[in-house]
């Protein structure tokens, strides 16, 4: 067996990942919460209005943001009664239904948008080179596609660069 130091360099990446996930998840809370939206009523209306024709099949939106099936019907449960969020079945698979964003869901991104990307080039983006951050995001690509393959469920290859997401 290995003898594991202390001091591994792993380690420390793992530990950086976690300190710089928990700082940013906690600048991007009051933003949220002024709107009236948690971390994954806001992560569920971005991936809905990144996604062609704004909408998803209940089982990819699920797999996009890791909750279970019962986990994203009890966030579209709450989202669908503040209007932002609306139910549409399947014409093909009687089985599926599909989450689509409304104007007003649409509306909501709008208006926290803005204040989000402020966070994000504050916290993030303005803190590296153009270099830097097309390293950084192919990094994390990498990363995301070992970790959670299922993180860009729905989408195409062809339609992932359209639509912001990279598969």
């Amino acid at each position: 067996m290995d003898v594991v130091h202390i001091d591994d360099p792993r380690l420390t990446a793992m530990g950086l990942l976690t300190e710089v996930y928990t700082g940013l998840t906690a600048r991007m809370q009051p933003v949220f919460s002024a709107a009236g939206l948690s971390e994954i009523d806001f992560e569920t209306l971005l991936r809905l209005g990144r996604s062609p024709h704004q909408r998803l099949r209940m089982s990819d939106l699920a797999a996009q943001t890791s909750l279970s099936t019962s986990g994203v019907t009890r966030v579209v449960d709450r989202l669908e009664r503040d209007n932002l969020v609306a139910r549409v079945a399947c014409s093909s698979d009687r089985r599926a239904s599909y989450a689509t964003l409304t104007d007003a869901g649409r509306a909501k991104l709008e208006q926290v948008l803005p204040l989000h990307l402020n966070d994000i080039d504050e916290c993030l983006t303005s803190l590296l080179s153009e270099e830097e951050l097309e390293a950084f995001l192919a990094a994390l690509r990498t990363i995301r596609d070992v970790v959670r393959p299922c993180a860009t469920a729905g989408i195409t290859r062809e339609l992932a660069p359209e639509f912001g997401h990279s598969a």
